[in-house]
């Protein structure tokens, strides 16, 4: 009763009840070792080759963050506001008095009439604002509804 337990096969192999094939291609401890050698080998190839490009993106990026700084100091700041920089004119032409209420050159009665009321609640002298700018405004209301009665 050598083989209690035991079920043997065409080739004389001998399996135990748990197994039910016989392993048809056995790995070597050799075989496995030498697979894993090589994805090491592989990873650390990788690692190298992702140090060596953040590197030369480092060295790169120090003359580049120089040129990108001096560039936007060469800029006017004035190229990034959306308000009007400069004085006012002499005598205000049309596109002056749109400028100060903010609406477009060709706006209705009733637009006109709204921005400069908008304008006078938050710059009237009474409420401390400009003297100058409400009348600053008042010419630019004036202007415009004279060209809008034409």
């Amino acid at each position: 009763m050598a083989n209690a337990g035991r079920v043997t096969i065409d080739g004389g192999d001998m399996m135990r009840y748990a197994e039910y094939s016989p392993k048809t291609n056995p790995r070597s401890d050799i075989d496995t070792d030498r697979r894993l050698a090589r994805t090491l080998i592989a990873v650390g190839l990788g690692v190298a080759a992702a140090g060596f490009a953040g590197r030369y993106a480092f060295q790169l990026w120090k003359p580049l963050g120089q040129v990108f700084s001096e560039t936007v100091r060469k800029m006017p700041s004035s190229a990034f506001s959306s308000y009007y920089k400069g004085g006012f004119e002499q005598k205000m032409s049309k596109r002056e008095a749109s400028l100060v209420l903010g609406i477009g050159p060709v706006s209705t009665k009733a637009k006109v009439r709204e921005a400069h009321r908008s304008m006078m609640v938050l710059n009237h002298p009474d409420k401390g604002g400009s003297p100058y700018l409400a009348a600053k405004i008042n010419e630019a209301k004036d202007l415009l509804d004279k060209e809008n009665r034409r």
